[in-house]
């Protein structure tokens, strides 16, 4: 059974990894600031795709990509890690990676929305569906109904909503872009192209704010540094390396959906570990969305 399903298993494994992976990053984040994490967990995870890189393509560095995939897939490392992933990580500070990754749950819809007007591909009936479930479940989350005169109210902080649709929609470009920087190039050197790019972006931002110091600060803060590599090597080397398992060993839509399940997957240890108080209507909310994604594939 585990051979034949071996890419859906693969799949669940990643959204298991990313699941540890957000966990990891906002506590981590917590700790020593979302700018610091960044940058320190991209530079650990071009170790991993480095090593990785020399067992498997007998090269440490991505030397055989083309300039035209070096130019596309920088802009996509700039776009979705030092834009997308910048805010990403600042709303894990304020409104918890639950809710953050919830409303990821929009870069589906807005990576097809970009595809379809950048490079023409196709939306069916179905995506569009889909978009409007994915929006209605991240709605019934973040939106409060009041009596009076006020009748609506957000239920979480509106700064942290905005940051993390920013990071959807910073992803949601990066990989239209990755997508035309890679054509059929290795999709682990293409990783490391954009997690490059994503460095020195960060060291870019880090030296025009001065923030050097957070960042030396951050490698001596021990349990912070811990959160850290575990997050690296379950996002960027593991989770990245079994979604391609996944997407190589079972149809691309099923993959996609099951990875997709994150925000589902997420609210136990948001139980448990965090004491968080989740409601019936944040449940739902959560499903729905994950639903919505998963038309795109139908």
């Amino acid at each position: 059974m585990f051979s034949i399903h071996f890419g859906e298993f693969a799949a669940l494994f990643t959204a298991f990894c990313w699941t540890i992976t957000a966990l990891a990053f906002e506590s981590a984040s917590n700790k020593v600031g979302s700018v610091a994490v960044n940058i320190i967990r991209l530079m650990l995870a071009i170790v991993f795709l480095s090593i990785f890189s020399l067992i498997t393509r007998n090269m440490l560095l991505p030397v055989d990509a083309t300039a035209h995939a070096w130019i596309w897939l920088s802009i996509s490392g700039l776009v979705g890690f030092v834009i997308g992933d910048l805010f990403l990580f600042k709303s894990f500070t304020i409104i918890g990676s639950r809710i953050s990754l919830l409303i990821m749950t929009m870069v589906p819809p807005i990576t097809a929305l970009l595809s379809w007007l950048i490079i023409g591909e196709t939306l069916t009936t179905y995506s569009f569906i889909g978009m409007a479930l994915t929006m209605g479940g991240i709605a019934l989350v973040i939106v409060n109904r009041k009596t009076g005169e006020k009748k609506f109210s957000i239920a979480h902080s509106l700064k942290g909503i905005l940051f993390a649709l920013v990071g959807a929609v910073g992803q949601a470009v990066g990989l239209v872009f990755s997508k035309v920087g890679m054509g059929s190039y290795n999709a682990f050197a293409a990783t490391q192209i954009r997690i490059i790019a994503g460095v020195v972006g960060f060291a870019i931002v880090i030296t025009v704010f001065k923030k050097w110091h957070n960042v030396v600060s951050a490698v001596k803060h021990i349990p912070a540094m811990k959160s850290i590599f575990v997050g690296s090597f379950f996002g960027p080397f593991l989770g990245v390396s079994f979604s391609l398992l996944a997407v190589q060993n079972t149809d691309a839509g099923i993959a996609s959906t099951i990875m997709a399940i994150v925000p589902i997957l997420i609210i136990p240890p948001a139980i448990i570990f965090q004491k968080q108080k989740v409601t019936l209507k944040e449940i739902i909310g959560a499903v729905i969305s994950v639903a919505g994604v998963a038309l795109f594939f139908i």
